[in-house]
């Protein structure tokens, strides 16, 4: 889990490209609940927020 000032430092490139790589991990995480192999479910709730944290960061840095 990142803070948001950690996200605050990258570009907006980046953070689509960190973005990215969340949703691919939340699908991941997704497809192990669903075949019974996740170890910790919460993983789940926290990556959904990093995504919306670094869509927040994003948007913050568009309306510059």
């Amino acid at each position: 889990m990142k803070k948001p000032s950690e996200f605050r430092t990258m570009t907006v490139e980046e953070l689509k490209q960190e973005e990215g790589n969340l949703r691919k991990e939340l699908f991941n995480l997704r497809f192990q609940k669903v075949t019974g192999e996740i170890e910790n479910p919460m993983r789940i709730r926290q990556t959904r927020k990093d995504i919306a944290r670094v869509l927040t960061v994003i948007t913050e840095k568009n309306k510059k």
